[in-house]
């Protein structure tokens, strides 16, 4: 059913990011899950189709977050039938239930690769063909062993499909050496040969050693005084005995190109030998590393960590109870790191009385902190170290990207951390990372796994005590974000720019975070504005507030970069209707320009003058807002007349028309008609052309309401449709939302009751996904208005009154508070 979909859907979102899906998210997610296209969502809710694109392609992308894999319209259903099976929900009823086809539970073809670049695309078939039989993992006989059994399968299906010399790779603790034993244990032959390599090169036994001793202890023959002829002999055993030969831990015999060191350079011979075509021979191989001899017809199977659904059975076979949400974050931290499964089943019991929320609380920003963990991610580090210094360098620069809101980094980003390395280098380097299973890639697009980069950034902090690394790379990085993002044109485009702030902070450098805020650059509406401005007005609010209350602190009071920041969260309060605090940083932002100003020559060319003057006047411009939205109209009006005063016949005219503007409906609300009819007209032309573009479609809305209380309904009408058109191309949906508030109380003058109900309840939905409170309580003011001229509506009406004055009272506004209460009592009593 659609509606455990959502649900579904709602727990992951909550699960990594503690926040809810909203009203419109989920209902989206429901009618695409039924098949509707967006037109018709749009037509069903009240949106607009861009409306519904934009908000959709926001929600597949946190959906991609969530599930570690890219959603779409079209891949909705089997991605979360996957998640099913990561949860561990039998899908055999709920995929029924969730409208799932068979075929949606296929999972992505594992990457193998040979040796033999002519066999590539047939493996790839081979392993896609074997891991889409599969179905969930069922309940094992050994509680130790979880999770295996997908796997199992893919390699008994390579096996049968003639491949016989196989090398399972992954990171440390993957499982790589259980799952070889077991499967090999399970295997019907005559003879199991074994060989543990030593973990320190200078241990490793020689092959011929180990050839010797299999052929006297497991074949009962004398090796030969030659080794060739040693190796002719196992190998005509190998053609009369089914074998299977485990070769565990083979990286520390390998070089930084994958071939093995020169002192045990024929254990290539041992292996081609293995690898006859003509034996019977089963050999598997386990290493960190991928093997890359010539000549060896290997198969390399990439183990990938186990699903959520074996943590959850190990953990109970443990005695530790299910805490759904603290173990999927756990599972996806640990990227289903089977050894880290074991220590931290482990510690959560011994420590922590098996409670997973009391253990994850105290340890989930310190992801090494069980020393068994930290060892086992710094053993590979270490080794990395020792055997590529490039790559491990790389390795531990890439630690200081975040990996959170961009969740990948593009090749450019990787780049620009490799300098100081010649650039032939660089895809070599990158390489050796992937080849050890340190750095993931796809399409791509590179990351590092949250405990890898833990170790990563630990081993960059240790590097850095005698060194600028720490700082050259956070540096780097921030460079290479700001400028790769040119133009924002999307979401993306605007929270990968705000990356750099994040490097900047990282490394105490507040003036540089601040500048990262206040980069101005062309957006999607034709403006160039500081990038904090546009990311509020694509809806990220909170973000750029919490980014600027973070650092405005430690910039000093005589840079202009201070009073920019507070004008920008002086607009960001409003939005959130903490207007006290909106005011404040406005006072506080003129009085920074105005004493930089002081410092100037008076000089109206220069750039410095023009900026600064420009602060104090769009300030202004705010406080009048401001105190509009509290219905302090006097106020209001003072600060919209010093405007016009500075700013009329200056390069700042453009702010001397929006407070014209502004004025305007002030004095209509005061009840001067004359004059604000005589503003209105003065400036209507211009507004108008201007709001086109939706640059001004915020003042082109505020003429529409002064025009309705000058009565003059056509002309309102006209304005508010050209605002709402304007807001919708650029998706500015608290502009679209107020204009709608327009038409609602201009409907209701007509006596369209019906249409003005549609456009309060437009209004409504959209500002509540804004959380503009402002605007939101005079939508729910207009709407308790509007329904009480209806008889069967008063009990409605007076519910959304009391909205009103809750959100006027929270803000608080004890003007429009007074004002609601009379606007209530003058409402006719409905028959």
């Amino acid at each position: 059913m659609a509606s455990d979909a959502v649900e579904l859907a709602d727990r992951l979102v909550f699960t990594v990011t503690g926040r809810h899906l909203n009203d419109l998210q989920r209902t989206i997610l429901y009618q695409v899950w039924h098949g509707q296209k967006y037109l018709d969502i749009a037509n069903t809710a009240g949106y607009t189709e861009g409306h519904i694109k934009d908000v959709a392609y926001q929600m597949w992308r946190l959906l991609s977050r969530v599930t570690g894999e890219k959603v779409t319209k079209s891949t909705l259903k089997s991605a979360l039938k996957r998640s099913l099976l990561k949860m561990g929900i039998d899908v055999s009823g709920a995929s029924t239930a969730l409208g799932f086809a068979d075929s949606a539970g296929q999972r992505e073809a594992l990457p193998l690769v040979s040796q033999s670049p002519q066999t590539l695309g047939n493996l790839e078939s081979q392993v896609a063909s074997c891991d889409s039989t599969q179905s969930a993992p069922t309940t094992p006989t050994n509680p130790n062993f979880v999770g295996r059994q997908e796997s199992i399968a893919c390699l008994t299906a390579l096996i049968a499909q003639g491949h016989h010399t196989i090398l399972i790779q992954g990171e440390g603790g993957l499982g790589k050496t259980t799952l070889a034993q077991h499967f090999v244990a399970e295997q019907s032959v005559d003879l199991t040969l074994e060989l543990l390599m030593a973990k320190d090169p200078a241990d490793i036994t020689p092959v011929e050693w180990v050839v010797e001793e299999w052929l006297r202890q497991d074949f009962g023959v004398e090796p030969g005084r030659e080794f060739g002829v040693t190796l002719d002999r196992l190998r005509r055993h190998l053609r009369q005995q089914r074998v299977a030969v485990l070769i565990d831990n083979l990286e520390p015999a390998l070089d930084v190109q994958g071939q093995f060191i020169a002192p045990h350079r024929r254990y290539s011979e041992l292996l081609r030998v293995l690898a006859d075509s003509r034996g019977q021979t089963l050999t598997l191989i386990t290493s960190r590393d991928r093997l890359c001899e010539p000549g060896i017809p290997i198969t390399h199977y990439r183990l990938p960590g186990l699903e959520l659904p074996a943590w959850a059975t190990y953990f109970a076979h443990r005695g530790v109870p299910d805490h759904g949400d603290v173990l999927a974050a756990m599972h996806s931290a640990y990227g289903g790191n089977a050894k880290a499964m074991e220590i931290l089943a482990g510690a959560v019991q011994a420590d922590f009385e098996g409670s997973l929320a009391l253990y994850w609380q105290a340890h989930s920003q310190d992801l090494l902190g069980p020393v068994d963990l930290k060892n086992l991610v710094e053993s590979q580090i270490y080794r990395l170290r020792d055997l590529d210094p490039d790559a491990h360098r790389l390795f531990c620069r890439l630690g200081v990207y975040r990996y959170q809101d961009v969740p990948t980094v593009p090749w450019e980003s990787v780049q620009c951390l490799m300098a100081d390395t010649p650039a032939a280098r660089h895809q070599a380097i990158v390489t050796s990372l992937r080849n050890r299973s340190l750095l993931e890639c796809r399409q791509g697009q590179y990351w590092l796994h949250p405990v890898v980069r833990a170790g990563a950034l630990a081993q960059l902090a240790a590097n850095s005590e005698n060194s600028s690394e720490w700082e050259s790379a956070h540096r780097a990085a921030a460079r290479c974000w700001s400028d790769r993002i040119q133009r924002i044109c999307t979401l993306d485009d605007a929270i990968q720019a705000l990356e750099a702030y994040y490097h900047y902070v990282a490394i105490g450098n507040y003036g540089a975070a601040a500048r990262v805020i206040l980069h101005s650059r062309d957006n999607q509406w034709q403006q160039f504005l500081p990038l904090g401005s546009t990311l509020y007005r694509m809806g990220l609010v909170q973000p750029v507030t919490d980014a600027i209350t973070a650092i405005i602190d430690h910039i000093p009071t005589e840079n202009a970069d201070a009073s920019e920041l507070s004008n920008i969260l002086g607009d960001l309060y409003w939005i959130q209707g903490r207007l006290e605090q909106a005011l404040a940083c406005q006072q506080n932002a003129i009085a920074i320009a105005q004493t930089c100003l002081r410092t100037e020559a008076p000089d109206a060319d220069t750039h410095r003058w023009y900026y600064l003057t420009m602060l104090v006047v769009d300030s202004q411009l705010s406080l009048g807002l401001y105190h509009l939205d509290l219905w302090n109209l006097e106020a209001a009006a003072t600060w919209f007349s010093q405007v016009i005063a500075t700013a009329t016949g200056t390069r700042h005219q453009p702010w001397a028309d929006k407070a014209t503007t502004c004025l305007a409906l002030v004095q209509s609300y005061q009840g001067d008609r004359a004059s604000a009819q005589t503003l209105a007209d003065s400036i209507i032309e211009q507004v108008r052309g201007q709001g086109q573009s939706g640059r001004h479609a915020f003042f082109v809305q505020l003429l529409g309401h002064t025009y309705l209380n000058l009565g003059d309904l056509d002309r309102a009408e006209s304005l508010f449709t050209s605002a709402i058109q304007a807001a919708e191309a650029g998706h500015y949906l608290q502009i679209k939302a107020n204009a709608l508030i327009g038409l609602g109380r201009l409907n209701h003058q007509r006596g369209d009751t019906a249409g003005a109900v549609e456009n309060c309840r437009g209004a409504i939905a959209l500002l509540d996904e804004v959380g503009a409170h402002c605007d939101l309580a005079a939508a729910h003011l207009q709407y308790a208005l509007t329904l009480a001229c209806l008889p069967m509506h008063l009990a409605e009406a007076e519910a959304q009154l009391y909205k009103a004055l809750n959100l006027f009272q929270a803000i608080p506004a004890p003007q429009q508070i007074a004002r609601a209460k009379q606007a209530w009592m003058q409402q006719p009593v409905p028959n």
